[in-house]
């Protein structure tokens, strides 16, 4: 029993970094059809960051501002430069785009910074906290925190905002969005930038347990994606939930199979929701894009 609870605790924390990122996947659908395979490195992109500004002397909260706000700028130049240009094109182009982009931030990650492990202190020290036999780092708490934060922002952003009710709008109809003075490229922008930022959040949260480094962005990636699917791509509350569910099954294959088998749980989720449920959880034939 002590077990299953540790397994699940681990569960949920690396679970929440997939919420995250599926969260980003989700704005981006939304907002522009494109599946945005770059949203891995802004993860990357905020843990690394931090570490490096951090290490220049930076206090630990700002730090993790300042890379918030430079991936976010990333995010906004990723559209600008790469997506705009090429609006009308068809989605597998722009995926492709994606896919390209995702591959020069590494590079450039890579030379303007290095090849090595980074990592910062926990917010909250590094005494484990016990639950039920089980234990669970303190900077866990701030992971799940962040995640539920991060979805409750967004449902009051796209409920309550006029500004997420344009972003909505501009989702549903780009071309009566226009007719009604909806600037949707602005609206595209600030997807962009959202999407970016919640990632970099996920990689400043997330760095202190697991490490970052240039390359981690595109396991992320995958994982991210897989969670989005199996939510339902493009609804907000599948993606915390199917990040949460894959955060599981991962901890629990490499908990009572083998840790070998681990990264394939993200590949056989893709193929499943293919193949048995293509909606994913929440998903359906006419679903409110959110």
């Amino acid at each position: 029993m002590d077990a299953l609870m540790q397994f699940i605790l681990s569960g949920f924390t690396v679970g929440a970094v997939y919420a995250l990122v599926a969260l980003g996947f989700t704005i981006i659908y939304n907002a522009s059809d494109v599946v945005n395979f770059a949203q891995g490195e802004f993860v990357m992109l905020g843990g690394m960051i931090t570490a490096f500004t951090y290490a220049a002397g930076l206090p630990l909260p700002l730090a993790g501002l300042v890379a918030i706000v430079i991936t976010a700028a990333v995010g906004v130049a990723l559209n600008k430069l790469a997506i705009e240009p090429a609006r009308g094109a068809p989605v597998v182009s722009l995926v492709i785009i994606t896919i390209g982009a995702s591959i020069f931030i590494r590079g450039v990650a890579q030379l303007v910074f290095d090849k090595q492990l980074h990592r910062f202190p926990a917010f909250s020290g590094d005494d484990p906290i016990h639950i039920l036999g089980a234990t669970i780092l303190p900077q866990s708490l701030w992971v799940i925190g962040g995640a539920v934060f991060v979805f409750v922002g967004l449902w009051a952003f796209f409920t309550k905002t006029l500004t997420g009710k344009a972003v909505l709008a501009a989702a549903n109809n780009r071309l009566a969005a226009q007719l009604v003075g909806i600037n949707t490229n602005w609206v595209m922008t600030l997807s962009f930038s959202l999407s970016a930022a919640i990632a970099a959040l996920a990689g400043v949260l997330i760095t202190p347990i697991t490490l970052v480094s240039y390359d981690v962005g595109v396991a992320l990636a995958l994982k991210g994606f897989a969670a989005a699917m199996l939510g339902g791509m493009g609804n907000p509350k599948g993606a915390l939930v199917g990040g949460i569910a894959l955060g599981l099954m991962e901890a629990l294959t490499a908990g009572y199979l083998s840790s070998q088998y681990k990264e394939a749980v993200a590949f056989v989720v893709i193929l499943a929701v293919l193949f048995v449920m293509p909606q994913g959880l929440f998903g359906a034939k006419s679903t409110e894009r959110v």
